[in-house]
Formats: C-alpha cells, structure tokens, sequence
C-alpha cells in the first residue's frame, strides 16, 4: 500500500470516529433535557413586617434664616469699612466707621448749653437763698413791731407797722420768684440734657455694627462714599452692606392641602441636597394655618441647621416628608400586586418552588410596598415583577431579591 493510499485510510478513520462522537453526545444531551427541563428564574420578594408610612416629595430652595441690608442711621462718608463679600462676622462688630462733622458740631453745642443750664440753676439757687433770707429778716421785724404796737397802744406809730408789713410782702413775693426762676432753670436743663442725649445717641450710630452673626453677601460702598441716611421710606438711601445669616436656613414649601392636617410644629422632614449628595434633616418651625385658595396649598417653613456650613442659600433640595405612618405592619413590594379592576391577587411559591394564585386584600400604600391586611403570612414568597410571564402551576428557580430589583425575572 502506497503513503497516499494510507493517508486516505486514516484521515477517514479519524473524521467517522469524530461524527459518531457527536452524534452520541447529541443523544446524551437530548435525554437530559427531557428528564432536566431548565427552570426560569423569578424574582420574588418575603413577606415580612416593617413600618409603612405615605411620602410626600417636595423640591425647594434654601434661604438664609435671615437677610438684610445694613443701613446708616446718619448720612455721612465712610471713613474706614472693616468687612468685605465673604466674611463672617460677629453680632455686634463693627462693619463701617462714619465721619459726620456737623453731628460732632452738634454734640459739643449740646455739651454747651448743658453746661450753661447748670450754671444758670446754680445762679437761682444763690438768688433764692438771698430771697429767703430777706424775707426772714423782714417778717421777724414786722412780727416784732407788730406784737410791740399790740401791747400798748401809740407805743409804735402805726406807719412804722405798715411799713414793715409791706416790706414782709415784697419779700415773700421776691422768694416765690426766685422758686419759678430756679423751676425754669432746672427745665432749661432738662431740654439741654435730653438734646445732648440725642445728639450723643446719633453719634453712637456712626459706627455700624452688626445686629445678628452671619455673612456679608454684598459691599455696596468703599472707603469715602457718601451714605444718605436710611430713616424714612422716601429716602432712597444706599446700603453699606448686606448681611445673610447662614448658620440656620429656611425652606419654604407648599404643602398640598392632603397632608396638611398632618404637619405640626417640630416634625422632622428629610431634605436630599443634590449637589452635596446628602440627606438632612429639618424641624418645622412655622405654617400659615390656611391654604391658597388657587394652589390650595399650605406654606409651612422648615429650618436646618448649618453649623458645619456645608449648605448654601439657593441650593436646591428634595424634601421628604412621611405620614400617615403604621408601624409593624406585613408587606410586599408593590410590583408583586396583581390588579385586575377591584380585584388584587399575588403570585405565591410554595415548599416545591411551584407558583400558585392567591387573592389578598390591600391596605395603606407606600412609595414601594403596601400592607397585606390578609391573604398572606409572614416569612411567605410572592413573584415580584413581571407577572404575566408567569403562569399557576409553573415551576420556577426562585432568587430573592429587595423591592425594586424585580427586573432580573424572567430569565433564562
């Protein structure tokens, strides 16, 4: 036999061993999935007890607990300013120093008159003393004339008397005087005072100063600008200044008119701030206790806390609020319902992992699970999601999976 011809015998060998080894692997496997079927795999959920509550979501934006312009209580340039955009400051400190020479002017003409009230009381005081004692002396002399002209008579000649006794009038009337002069005296005084008071206390308000801790958000002036005084709504005066407090901001909400008999003072309300990518948490602090007639919402203000300063006033949040919460309560995932018109049902495993229909009653819904209030146990498994490709008495590869996760079902 040649090579060639002893190639050709063995390359045929080799090719019928290979095809009757397929072929009987094909058999093998054939059986086996006869007597194996591959099961579909189904997402399902436990029945378990947990809390439930409805949640209301709502977007907002912070604001700062409090923002202000800082105004001038007197016109006047700015002599020295302290503060810029971004710095925090103290209640009390000083922002700006202004320099007001006619309201100096003013005060040392208040210190003046004061002064001279004083000396003008002090000079009434001298004139009543003097006053006083003349007219002691002059109606002891009457007195004396008089008790010696009535103990017998032409002792005295009765002109003397009468002199005397005009001369104790005049004198009286002189010391009634000198009281209503020293009265105007101490009055003058109490003008001059109450000016310089005023005067003083202007002064006091050409240094401005902070009334709350917090952040300057705004410069409106620099060193020497002219300030007109902010005291009058006719004014159109420039601020110096504006001043935010951050360490607590505000959130204003509408809250529809549903779940507006659930929200009261010192609630807790959850907030998503998306641009930090954290959650936290606010205390009601105040609602309007009546609805917008076109929006028939309620306004309600929620305050967080911000020491850290990690938020600013303007970020954006989702605020989450829960109600109507039951606590301890069975539930499943909400993709496990099946509804039909009125009718609820779920798709239930028993011990052999075979699906079988089961009608339930429903109660309180939440954001992803809802209360079985029977139908169902504890600890049972339902199909959770993609229902309609399931069918009662279907036999299935069970994989337990959290609410929202059902999208795995229905594989192969």
């Amino acid at each position: 036999m040649t090579k060639k011809k002893l190639f050709i015998v063995l390359f045929v060998l080799v090719g019928g061993s290979f095809a009757v080894w397929r072929w009987i692997a094909r058999t093998s496997t054939e059986a086996d999935d006869r007597n194996h079927p591959v099961l579909t795999t189904a997402a399902v959920a436990v029945v378990r007890r947990q809390d439930l509550g409805d949640t209301l979501t709502v977007s907002g934006a912070f604001k700062p607990f409090q923002d202000i312009d800082v105004h001038a209580k007197v016109a006047g340039y700015i002599r020295k300013i302290y503060v810029d955009v971004g710095d925090h400051v103290k209640e009390g400190q000083t922002l700006a120093v202004l320099e007001v020479p006619e309201l100096a002017a003013q005060l040392a003409g208040a210190d003046a008159a004061a002064r001279a009230a004083q000396e003008q009381i002090r000079r009434a005081q001298g004139d009543l003393d003097r006053a006083q004692s003349t007219h002691s002396a002059a109606h002891s002399a009457y007195k004396r004339l008089k008790q010696a002209a009535d103990s017998q008579a032409g002792l005295v000649a009765q002109q003397e008397v009468d002199d005397s006794q005009a001369k104790d009038l005049e004198t009286q009337a002189q010391v009634s005087s000198a009281v209503a002069a020293l009265s105007a005296a101490r009055q003058q005084l109490e003008v001059a005072q109450a000016t310089q008071k005023q005067y003083a206390a202007l002064s006091e308000y050409t240094r401005i100063t902070a009334p709350f801790a917090g952040v300057i958000t705004v410069r409106y002036a620099d060193t020497g600008s002219l300030i007109a005084a902010g005291t009058a709504s006719t004014t159109q005066s420039t601020p110096v200044v504006r001043l935010a407090q951050i360490s607590v901001l505000r959130l204003v909400l509408q809250i529809p008119e549903s779940v507006a008999p659930h929200i009261h003072v010192g609630g807790s309300i959850k907030a998503h701030v998306q641009s930090l990518n954290e959650d936290y948490e606010g205390k009601v602090s105040r609602f309007a206790d009546s609805l917008d007639q076109q929006t028939r919402t309620m306004e309600t203000e929620v305050d967080f806390q911000n020491s850290g300063g990690r938020m600013m006033p303007g970020m954006f949040c989702e605020t989450y609020f829960v109600h109507d919460k039951k606590q301890n309560v069975l539930t499943i995932p909400i993709e496990a319902v099946n509804r039909v018109g009125d009718e609820t049902s779920v798709l239930v495993l028993d011990s052999q992992n075979v699906i079988a229909a089961r009608p339930v009653k429903l109660g309180q819904e939440g954001a992803t699970h809802v209360e079985i209030l029977s139908g169902l146990s504890e600890g049972e498994r339902v199909i959770d999601g993609n229902l309609g490709e399931f069918t009662p008495g279907q036999k299935v590869s069970p994989k337990v999976v959290e609410a929202g996760s059902a999208s795995q079902a229905g594989t192969r």
